[in-house]
């Protein structure tokens, strides 16, 4: 699409099915949207935070298991016969 087109030039790129829909929208609906975006945005932050805690909070259990197993296999080293 051009950029310095004319509004009624830019429209008229537009495909079919976008060119029906834009009349239809009311500021409502114009207002909803942005703040869906708003809110579809938000979403998907908190999505990528969270998966970096569930990432990290795995990481911690998986390695203080594997740090515990091999502290009592050293503990077995050192005192044999307990």
């Amino acid at each position: 699409m051009d950029p310095n087109a004319t509004p009624a030039n830019r429209f008229n790129e537009l495909p079919t099915e976008t060119q029906e829909f834009l009349p239809k929208l009311q500021k409502e609906n114009i207002d909803l949207m942005t703040e869906g975006l708003k809110l579809v945005r938000a979403i998907l932050t908190i999505g990528r935070f969270m998966k970096w805690v569930v990432i990290i909070f795995l990481s911690l259990v998986v390695g203080t298991v594997t740090l515990y197993d091999n502290l009592m296999k050293m503990w077995g080293w050192l005192h044999p016969g307990k």
